[in-house]
């Protein structure tokens, strides 16, 4: 998905799971719900992805998560 979305790093698992976190929430899933689904046993886990993206418009996570975004439109 990387290759096909013109990304050249080595995207892991912790990438695809910041990036589901990342959209979930940009979705407007409720924080619980997402919370849940990370298996996060605490939400100040979660928030500290939601407080993360300030910069993430330059991270190869935010660009999997846009690509991800217009792939399922």
């Amino acid at each position: 998905m990387a290759r096909r979305a013109g990304i050249d790093k080595h995207i892991g698992s912790h990438t695809l799971r910041h990036a589901f976190i990342i959209t979930s929430m940009d979705a407007g899933v409720p924080l619980r719900d997402v919370q849940e689904a990370a298996s996060h046993a605490d939400p100040r886990t979660t928030m500290r992805y939601d407080r993360a993206r300030v910069s993430l418009d330059r991270h190869a996570t935010y660009i999997v998560a846009t690509y991800i975004a217009g792939a399922s439109r």
